[in-house]
């Protein structure tokens, strides 16, 4: 073997080496959690239950960052571009990691190649929320009162591309009537635009709805399931409200920098899968109305797949264009 053809093979060895012992030693210092939305959302509420007990499982701090703005892209942005050395995660949802992306005209990143999946967390249904006030109680009375009164009534969403706004837009299209899009930074403030009345409807996660339920601040009309959600069975799905094939799936997950080490990501989902598994965060999970879904790593690539195939399809349908 001349010294040419040795270099390459010695230079391997040492990366290889270096990658090990990295893995071996992971982690040794605190873990950076992004988090594409404002404090006090689904995903950030997922995302701290998670954190504290991933963080006493791996024996070091998970600080979380709080960076909303341009529907998720601000944050995959800034993971995609940190050191792919597991210390910088990304805890998304489908709008994140396959909506916006779908219906944007961005074509300098493409998530998929940009960051690498780590783990699923949860799925649920987006449900559609009124204010108890507003002109209809009913799912059909509503379509009816927006039917007559064109462009007089306006959604709420957290922000362009955001899988709330993609779902105001297949209503819209699926039953004829006619919305204003009104976009918000995040959960907290679409639900204040509800309750003080400068939109009339939006999506929001089972989650969100139960405990404003619950106290009569809002009004559930209808969730995107194809059968009823046995935390909220009180609630009837878009079929039974006589709006056939309206399903609007969410889901949660982790990711992080494409290129970190594939035996980090494997300590990660492992761990996360072990978080999931326990009774207490099983419990407090789904309180908040969403099912746990853990799933590997090859398993959330497949998935994520899929829906980035079926969100585009669903921006084409729409002809929702990027504003």
């Amino acid at each position: 073997m001349t010294k040419w053809s040795i270099a390459p093979v010695a230079a391997a060895i040492v990366i290889a080496t270096a990658s090990t012992g990295a893995t071996q030693t992971y982690p040794n210092r605190a873990i950076k959690a992004v988090v594409p939305y404002t404090a006090g959302g689904p995903t950030d509420v997922v995302s701290r239950i998670i954190t504290r007990r991933l963080s006493e499982m791996l024996g070091c701090p998970i600080v979380i960052e709080n960076r909303p703005g341009a529907s998720g892209m601000l944050a995959n942005r800034a993971v995609a571009a940190a050191e792919p050395d597991g210390y910088t995660l990304l805890f998304g949802n489908t709008s994140t990691f396959v909506v916006f992306p779908a219906v944007s005209r961005i074509r300098d990143f493409e998530v998929l190649k940009r960051l690498a999946p780590v783990a699923r967390l949860l799925q649920g249904y987006e449900v559609m929320v009124v204010n108890p006030a507003g002109p209809a109680t009913t799912l059909p009375a509503f379509i009816a009162y927006a039917k007559a009164h064109p462009g007089a009534l306006n959604y709420g969403s957290v922000g362009f591309g955001n899988l709330t706004h993609v779902a105001g837009e297949l209503l819209k299209l699926r039953t004829g009537i006619d919305m204003q899009h009104v976009p918000y930074k995040g959960a907290p403030e679409v639900i204040a635009g509800l309750l003080s009345g400068q939109v009339q409807m939006n999506f929001t996660e089972v989650s969100g709805v139960v405990p404003l339920a619950r106290e009569g601040r809002i009004r559930p009309l209808a969730i995107a399931s194809a059968m009823r959600d046995p935390k909220a069975p009180d609630i009837p799905t878009f079929m039974e409200e006589g709006v056939p094939d309206f399903v609007v799936s969410t889901f949660t997950g982790v990711m992080a920098p494409a290129g970190t080490p594939p035996a980090i990501v494997a300590k990660l989902n492992g761990a996360v899968n072990t978080v999931l598994a326990q009774p207490e965060i099983r419990t407090m999970l789904e309180n908040l109305g969403s099912f746990i879904r853990p799933a590997t790593v090859e398993e959330f690539a497949a998935f994520l797949v899929a829906e980035q195939r079926k969100w585009d399809d669903v921006a084409t349908l729409s002809g929702i264009k990027e504003e």
